[in-house]
């Protein structure tokens, strides 16, 4: 069984991915004014990926017998100042999901709940993976420059990103 606070902390960490989906929309529609299509591409790969972090919170919520409750959605960033701004933030935000992951963990292992611990153990590993990606593509851009060609290389590099729905989720 989940304590109170536990179900508490899983939910607002449901909305937080929902919202990580919100961001990376809104970076997208960024990218897509800018005609930087891959980038854009790349992005809404990333809104998948942030959706199918929010059905494992929800099914697993669900499985343990407790309640998903949604919340209310804040709205994210709609402006940057370059390609490499709109990265640094994913970068930077992809970095506050770890943490937040790493605090789930914590208080997990706190009541001994060793159910919860194994459910986060997937996010733990997969936020390794999230931070590496979003960090290579920075260094890429930031390599590029403001070089133009540079960066259109590296717009339909990022075009090439292909999303594949994890066989172990069901919707």
């Amino acid at each position: 069984m989940l304590s109170d606070k536990m179900v508490k902390d899983l939910n607002d960490h449901l909305n937080f991915e929902l919202y990580s989906a919100y961001v990376y929309f809104s970076m997208a529609a960024y990218l897509d004014n800018h005609d930087l299509l891959g980038a854009a591409h790349w992005m809404r790969i990333q809104v998948q990926e942030e959706l199918t972090h929010v059905q494992r919170f929800y099914g697993y919520i669900n499985d343990r017998d407790n309640r998903v409750v949604l919340q209310p959605v804040k709205g994210p960033a709609t402006e940057w100042a370059s390609v490499e701004a709109v990265f640094e933030d994913a970068l930077k935000h992809e970095r506050e999901v770890s943490s937040r992951i790493n605090r789930l963990v914590d208080l997990a292992t706190k009541e001994g709940d060793f159910s919860t611990q194994n459910f986060l153990q997937w996010f733990v590993k997969e936020q390794v993976e999230e931070e590496a990606s979003v960090k290579q593509v920075l260094q890429q851009v930031r390599l590029a420059g403001k070089d133009g060609q540079g960066i259109l290389l590296i717009d339909r590099d990022l075009a090439a990103r292909v999303f594949t729905f994890p066989p172990d989720l069901t919707i």
